[in-house]
């Protein structure tokens, strides 16, 4: 079995290839390190079945090639983070549907079956939970630009739904909830890294807004092995899935949580949405999966719960913090 992996070089991607790798299958990987690292691929270069090229997925000449080669395409490649969105709207909607329909185009030539990567953003500002995949999604005025991200991803799947209705293409469509494990980078917003960083090196813990807000957070190794195990299973196709975990948790109580695993002394500091994003800036007060449908299909469970995968992520980031002082 050969996969091609877009988007490969990041945090979930690159966590995807070595989980691939492991069950003996070959790996390629795409990535144009605009938000990932070669570092997060370097410890797999040497093994065999592994190969990587930089490069944009709107290379169409380089990914009809890839994606000619692949068995299964997961497609991980996208703007992510909410500070990218805000900042870079423009390249978060092209990235996002330009890329996928690229996608989705070449593999319907010769019906490759293809992964996408979609997220809970897409149900908006929907109070019906825990989210259901077939609820409604309730997305914010276009005026917001945070939205953008979440209508760009709606768009792939309607995108990926319609390959497969109309010409038959094998997808299978996956709506991450807040992954997180090592490799995670805090740069584009990410809650967890920019947490265990800041108490790491006795920064201020920066909580935006009042901190009420919550999430539920899903080990990295339970997400990849979710998107395996739903990839080979013929019963996913056509069909839209919920990964993540139904542990919810405050971002408050998570500040709280990571300044004691990590033995800190940082004050918690609020900053008002406006001032951390952009006037008038909208959040998901609670993001809770339904994941009963995945259950029933895969047996999903996630393995990993909160206080273990944040002891974890301090420990993978405490000699990198110290390195820098």
């Amino acid at each position: 079995m050969r996969s091609l992996v877009t988007g490969g070089a990041g945090f979930v991607g690159s966590h995807l290839a070595e989980q691939l790798l492991g069950r003996g299958e070959e790996v390629m990987v795409i990535d144009d390190l605009s938000t990932g690292s070669i570092e997060n691929i370097g410890h797999l270069k040497d093994q065999p079945g592994f190969s990587y090229v930089i490069e944009t997925i709107q290379n169409r000449t380089l990914m009809a090639e890839l994606v000619d080669q692949a068995d299964v395409v997961y497609h991980l490649a996208a703007a992510v983070g909410v500070r990218l969105i805000i900042e870079s709207p423009v390249r978060t909607i092209e990235t996002n549907i330009k890329g996928t329909e690229m996608v989705l185009e070449l593999a319907a030539k010769k019906s490759k079956k293809v992964l996408i990567a979609s997220t809970s953003e897409v149900y908006g500002k929907s109070n019906s939970l825990p989210f259901n995949e077939g609820g409604d999604l309730i997305l914010g005025a276009t005026s917001k630009s945070r939205w953008s991200y979440a209508c760009s991803k709606a768009i792939d799947e309607f995108l990926a739904l319609a390959y497969y209705r109309e010409r038959r293409v094998p997808v299978v469509i996956v709506r991450l909830f807040n992954t997180v494990g090592p490799r995670q980078t805090g740069r584009y917003g990410m809650v967890v890294p920019n947490f265990v960083k800041q108490a790491l090196a006795g920064q201020p813990i920066t909580v935006f807004g009042d901190g009420k807000q919550s999430r539920c957070f899903t080990w990295v190794g339970d997400c990849v092995r979710a998107l395996v195990d739903l990839a080979n299973h013929p019963g996913a196709v056509g069909e839209v899935f919920n990964i993540g975990s139904e542990h919810e948790i405050t971002i408050l109580d998570l500040a709280h949580l990571i300044k004691a695993i990590a033995r800190s002394d940082s004050p918690i500091e609020f900053i008002p949405y406006d001032q951390a994003y952009e006037e008038g800036f909208e959040d998901m007060r609670r993001r809770i999966p339904d994941l009963s449908k995945i259950r029933r299909l895969v047996g999903y469970e996630p393995a990993v719960d909160l206080p273990k995968l944040l002891a974890e992520i301090v420990e993978y980031y405490r000699p990198r913090v110290q390195d820098r002082r």
